[in-house]
């Protein structure tokens, strides 16, 4: 067991949201799951890192923690618009509703790029983003409305970019002879790691290497059963970082994927800084897959965001667009930077069609 560096003493939140997590930990009996302590850090009210910060992306320089494709090029959301566009028609609704709308960035490009959605929701669990959102869409009016939760018997395309991988996350870790649940305790003043007994296990028979550490995204695929359940007839595409279970459970991937985000860089201690940084991992869209069908969902499709981008006319936007937008958008599709990292998996419930984004490359077989 070991103690992380503390974070800075004169950082009044950070201090305030230590103490918070600490309170947690003894009233839990001296030992706090990961899964818990990620969600505290990031989402306690008025001191988790989403719950009072707007980090999304300029660039360095601009006080943000990371950029997202949307604050990239205006491209990006108008490229998927044709792909909302052509689910909205085939779903019969007029109603878009994006989970985590972040900075507002995407939900403006698309409400300027559709003819329809007549409503554009929004839930969002950060007070600080849905402020910035608020102000950033208040030309569309009523057009836009912001929710606690996702309403029951819902007929829409539902949107996620980027949301998944903030979800908190479970973490394993393997001794060499058996996989343990990872969680967070006090030591000498500081947070630190210890590992307990479990009954978890990650979905792979491959052997393992001693101090093996890895995630299992409960949270996230309970965030699909939910949407499952809401959805009556509509389409759900999300789009995130991550892998197919074989690749995200390889043996040779022996840190699992968690990492932290601060002024555009990275680190790999959640424990350092709590409630200065993002705290994210990548995605196994195999367990969102798997997850979806098993609520009655149908798979859609699920390819590269390149491909998805791609398919959904993205080369003739840039062709169109000023050297400005153009520029950037080369990060969207390039295999070395977004392209290739980011997939895409699309679902249907209640309507079908052969949704565009997934016409070429699809690699729904991968999963």
């Amino acid at each position: 067991m070991g103690a992380s560096a503390s974070s800075d003493p004169h950082d009044s939140v950070s201090g305030a949201l230590r103490d918070t997590i600490a309170h947690a930990i003894a009233s839990a009996g001296g030992w706090l799951p990961f899964d818990r302590y990620m969600e505290l850090a990031l989402y306690a009210p008025g001191l988790g890192y989403y719950a009072r910060r707007a980090p999304f992306g300029r660039w360095p320089g601009s006080g943000s923690d990371f950029v997202t494709a949307p604050e990239l090029t205006p491209l990006f959301g108008r490229a998927l618009a044709h792909q909302l566009q052509q689910a909205l028609g085939a779903c019969e609704t007029d109603t878009v509703l994006e989970f985590g709308a972040g900075s507002g960035a995407l939900a403006e490009v698309l409400l300027d790029a559709l003819p329809l959605p007549r409503q554009y929701r929004i839930v969002e669990l950060s007070a600080a983003l849905r402020e910035r959102q608020v102000e950033r869409l208040a030309r569309f009016g009523a057009r836009v409305q912001w929710l606690e939760h996702a309403p029951t018997e819902l007929n829409a395309v539902l949107l996620a970019n980027e949301v998944l991988d903030a979800m908190p996350v479970k973490l394993l870790a393997f001794d060499g002879q058996r996989w343990r649940e990872r969680g967070v305790v006090v030591d000498a003043g500081a947070f630190a790691w210890d590992d307990r007994a479990t009954g978890l296990r990650p979905p792979t028979d491959a052997a393992c290497a001693a101090g093996t550490v890895t995630e299992l995204h409960l949270q996230a695929q309970a965030f699909v059963a939910s949407v499952a359940a809401w959805l009556h007839r509509g389409a759900v595409f999300l789009i995130d970082y991550g892998f197919p279970a074989r690749e995200y459970y390889h043996p040779q991937r022996v840190g699992g994927t968690l990492m932290c985000h601060r002024a555009h860089t990275a680190d790999a201690d959640p424990l350092a800084d709590v409630g200065l940084k993002d705290i994210t991992a990548h995605v196994d869209f195999t367990a969102i897959a798997l997850t979806g069908q098993d609520a009655g969902l149908q798979v859609l499709g699920y390819t590269s965001q390149a491909r998805f981008l791609l398919n959904c006319g993205l080369l003739e936007l840039m062709q169109q667009a000023s050297p400005r937008e153009r520029a950037p958008a080369h990060a969207l599709i390039a295999e070395h930077e977004m392209g290739e990292l980011f997939k895409v998996i699309g679902f249907a419930k209640g309507c079908t069609f052969d949704a565009l984004g997934f016409a070429a490359g699809d690699r729904s077989h991968r999963l």
